[in-house]
């Protein structure tokens, strides 16, 4: 057995015997780690190996808990038949973004802001329409059977994120071994020398923002069902964009562990600035210290390490 192959195993195993041994508050942390991984790869699938950067996945993340919830409290459906609808939901919306933006021909920062913009727009729209519930938000009622989605021990949220997690890096390995995978690494690199080399750069973006955004609105199904609410705020706000980003940048955009490394990581320091905050009486308000932190480790992973943490474990000594 090679070395990656026993590595990620054995990271497998830890993974699951985590929850039988820790206090459940512990266990949360872990789901969330998890979850954060999903998200901030369903952004690098599209950010990362497409090189089609995004400040508005929200978006995606909040049409698929919208459209799970419509479904499931409006009209009675069985969330985990929602679930695959509201997938569907999100990659149509990223099918619409991508052709609107493409046919225009936005790229790079303007590219960035559409998606802000789009994503700035649903929110105002959950806000005015009626069937959303408008800023009151929609609650799901509590009926925790595993046939409802919904669960009494919190190890089984924990596995439903652990298995996300790993459908998710299947899907970033498959890409760097398939032909998919190498054009949009070509068009990530130079879009126009990917053109000329035959490759039909429009058709591949609006393929991997479909399945970017059906993987987002996957997890915002999930996020749903976790906390059985959601409104304008939650479903769209910003800092889920900033989060997506975030892991996926610190951890290594463009590769397949990058969200999951950023997201130990970004958890890890919320943990250690909670924990501050709780023996310092002047650090009592740790939200702020935690988005100081934050701050400064992704000044100093751009200045220092711009392809992220992984570039750490790919680094070879050199010889003289």
């Amino acid at each position: 057995m090679n070395r990656p192959l026993l590595l990620c195993g054995m990271g497998l195993a830890a993974a699951i015997a985590y929850p039988l041994l820790v206090p459940n508050y512990l266990v949360t942390i872990g789901m969330l780690v998890f979850f954060t991984a999903f998200i901030g790869q369903s952004w690098n699938i599209a950010g990362g190996f497409a090189g089609q950067t995004s400040f508005g996945h929200v978006v995606f993340f909040g049409t698929g808990a919208y459209t799970s919830t419509i479904l499931q409290a409006t009209y009675g459906w069985n969330p985990w038949l929602a679930w695959p609808i509201a997938m569907a939901a999100g990659g149509a919306v990223g099918w619409v973004i991508a052709v609107l933006s493409f046919r225009a021909g936005l790229r790079g920062s303007y590219f960035a802001l559409i998606t802000l913009a789009f994503a700035e727009v649903f929110r105002i729209l959950a806000n005015s329409v009626p069937f959303t519930k408008g800023g009151l938000g929609m609650l799901i009622k509590a009926d925790p059977r595993p046939i409802n989605f919904q669960f009494k021990d919190p190890i089984w949220v924990y596995y439903l994120a652990l298995l996300l997690c790993i459908v998710s890096l299947l899907i970033a390995w498959q890409l760097t071994r398939s032909r998919f995978g190498a054009r949009l690494v070509a068009i990530r690199e130079n879009e126009d020398a990917a053109r000329a080399l035959g490759i039909d750069v429009f058709a591949e973006k609006v393929k991997v923002l479909t399945l970017s955004g059906a993987m987002c609105a996957a997890g915002g199904t999930f996020y749903a069902q976790k906390y059985l609410y959601i409104d304008p705020a939650i479903a769209f706000g910003v800092d889920k964009s900033v989060e997506m980003l975030l892991v996926s940048m610190v951890g290594g955009a463009g590769t397949i562990f990058g969200p999951l490394i950023g997201s130990f990581t970004l958890m890890g320091i919320n943990e250690v600035t909670r924990w501050l905050a709780s023996v310092v009486p002047a650090l009592k308000n740790v939200q702020p210290l935690s988005l100081v932190v934050y701050g400064i480790m992704l000044i100093l992973i751009v200045a220092r390490l711009p392809d992220g943490l992984m570039s750490l474990f790919r680094r070879k000594p050199r010889h003289a």
